[in-house]
């Protein structure tokens, strides 16, 4: 538990220190947890071993990460597409010891990854980024901490116990309720960015949003049979064991246009 607490505070500053700096420090930062964490999801998956395969990976990941918002429409249809073309490639070219199925888990990957880390930078680049960025990290923070401390004091009806017998119901209504006292204190300090009547609907999606980010990994964790990603951070896994819920939140909050950001 020392380690763990350690491990958090060290990372939590600089996550904080470089989110206010922005910019290069930012954008950078989440570039390399990408790459880290598309590394994970390969060795979880057993891709490693397919050289053509990982290369073209991390190029289309990098395609992914790097456009400037606004453009994400048209470039990640071709990006998509292109990555698809350049894998199904590679398993002509290798003799199909790149497979169609390795292909698709590293398509995947890429899609995953990168779209959840390039709007998670369009978030942050965007007017009054820092605001709305740090809300959604605020409110998934919170719904953590609210469903771990809830399930642990009053938990006692599962959520899902074939994905993750530890989370209860119990737990996930607290975790929504944290989330929605979290956006309210945001929309009482800049009521001009945010209504009261905006904050609530928003903090209850970003906690559900985040649960099912929560839930998908630990689904695909268990049928990988692994317990932790990774080993990055001692005490709290790897960087998709940290990450998982913002690869899904900020993507639905862009596609749903829940934030008033471009």
């Amino acid at each position: 538990m020392k380690q763990r607490i350690v491990t958090g505070v060290i990372a939590g500053t600089l996550f904080l220190l470089l989110l206010y700096l922005g910019g290069f420090w930012y954008s950078g930062m989440l570039f390399v947890l990408s790459l880290v964490g598309f590394y994970e999801y390969l060795r979880m998956n057993g891709l490693l071993a397919f050289k053509s395969g990982v290369l073209i990976g991390y190029m289309g990941l990098i395609l992914f990460t790097f456009p400037q918002p606004g453009d994400s429409g048209p470039l990640f249809s071709l990006f998509i597409w292109g990555t698809m073309l350049l894998l199904l490639a590679a398993t002509v070219l290798s003799k199909n010891k790149l497979t169609i199925d390795h292909a698709a888990l590293c398509l995947l990957g890429v899609v995953y990854l990168g779209a959840g880390f390039y709007f998670m930078a369009a978030t942050r680049m965007a007017e009054n980024g820092l605001f709305w960025t740090l809300l959604v990290f605020v409110c998934i923070w919170a719904n953590d901490s609210g469903a771990y401390f809830t399930g642990y004091a009053v938990g006692k009806h599962k959520l899902w116990p074939a994905i993750s017998p530890n989370k209860t119901i119990e737990g996930a209504f607290g975790g929504v309720l944290f989330s929605v006292i979290a956006v309210v204190i945001f929309s009482f300090s800049a009521p001009h960015l945010l209504s009261l009547g905006t904050a609530l609907p928003l903090g209850v999606f970003i906690s559900v949003a985040a649960q099912l980010g929560d839930l998908i990994q630990s689904a695909y964790k268990r049928a990988r049979n692994v317990k932790d990603t990774g080993n990055l951070f001692p005490g709290h896994g790897g960087v998709l064991d940290r990450v998982d819920s913002w690869l899904v939140v900020f993507p639905l909050l862009h596609l749903l246009r829940l934030l008033p950001v471009t």
